[in-house]
């Protein structure tokens, strides 16, 4: 049966676990209409434009 020949130190194995978890940031575009900060190929919450068209009426 196989067996570590020396113990790994936590050093080695925090290491080598820490990257695992890291959560990647969100991917967020620029709404070309309002300029306002969203999910790329989503409808723009903030003014209802989608490519420039409008999709949901939003009122002023």
């Amino acid at each position: 049966m196989a067996v570590p020949k020396r113990k790994v130190s936590k050093a080695r194995r925090d290491k080598r676990r820490s990257a695992v978890w890291k959560l990647d940031t969100p991917a967020l575009s620029k709404c070309s209409h309002c300029g306002a900060l969203i999910a790329p190929h989503k409808v723009c919450k903030n003014c209802g434009y989608y490519k420039g068209v409008e999709v949901i009426k939003k009122e002023a």
